[in-house]
């Protein structure tokens, strides 16, 4: 088996190698992965951290041994907790802005030695361990199909982002989320951090949010937002009307 870290500060992740294809997820600086399939210019890997498949660009990433790769594995990287962390890379003075949830692999101080290349990591990196403030750092956040980052997300990976900041690693998709964490009984018992899901026509997962209180979530619904949620599902103020069925209500702390 062969494996990579990603050494730029964000790579989409595509569902076919084609550059035209659909971005279904993010790769994040100093996140690592297994490499199941190489072509001329594209990559087919499986993320470590949700297990998550897809096609990266065969230029965007440096190779990591094996040694190295479970090292990472047993022992996770420090997290990068603000929307953006600077980065310098020491061998062409150049800055990346590295998104919040970056993964500072093999952390020496404060510089971070990815392959042969040293980042300097400039600024605090400490942790915030309020859920709510974290979840509204993300306000109008523009929706991204496969986003992971404050400058465009996904419903599940908004939520799979602020559950990482709490040491909460959920699944990609919501449809995978829903089957984690612990059924909520009633809305009316929901609190703080629970996890509420909605279905379509089909009954199937198609969209997840952070309860704030049994009243109101914030979402990742054109932008991340706040609504209000009852026992239909949510109630969109801006377009008058319900635009999610709810589903079911889990609980992970």
């Amino acid at each position: 088996m062969e494996y990579g870290i990603c050494n730029l500060a964000v790579i989409p992740v595509r569902a076919e190698p084609n550059e035209r294809s659909e971005q279904v997820s993010q790769l994040l600086f100093g996140e690592v992965f297994e490499i199941m399939e190489w072509t001329d210019n594209w990559v087919r890997i499986i993320t470590s951290f949700d297990n998550y498949p897809g096609w990266i660009g065969r230029l965007q990433f440096t190779m990591l041994g094996h040694m190295a790769y479970r090292q990472l594995k047993q022992k996770p990287p420090r997290l990068t907790h603000g929307p953006i962390t600077q980065a310098w890379k020491v061998v062409d003075n150049s800055i990346l802005y590295l998104p919040v949830g970056s993964s500072l692999s093999f952390l020496k101080g404060t510089a971070c030695h990815i392959g042969s290349e040293k980042f300097e990591i400039i600024g605090d990196t400490g942790r915030n361990n309020q859920l709510d403030v974290v979840a509204k750092s993300f306000l109008n956040a523009p929706y991204l199909w496969g986003g992971r980052t404050h400058f465009g997300i996904d419903c599940s990976g908004f939520t799979q982002a602020v559950f990482r900041l709490q040491g909460v690693d959920l699944e990609r998709d919501a449809s995978l989320q829903a089957e984690q964490g612990k059924i909520v009984n009633s809305l009316d018992k929901a609190k703080l951090g629970d996890l509420a899901f909605f279905d379509n026509a089909e009954d199937k997962i198609t969209h997840v949010g952070i309860m704030l209180n049994k009243e109101s979530i914030i979402h990742a619904s054109g932008k991340v937002k706040i609504d209000a949620i009852d026992n239909k599902g949510i109630y969109s103020e801006e377009l008058k009307r319900y635009t999610h069925n709810l589903k079911v209500i889990k609980r992970f702390f």
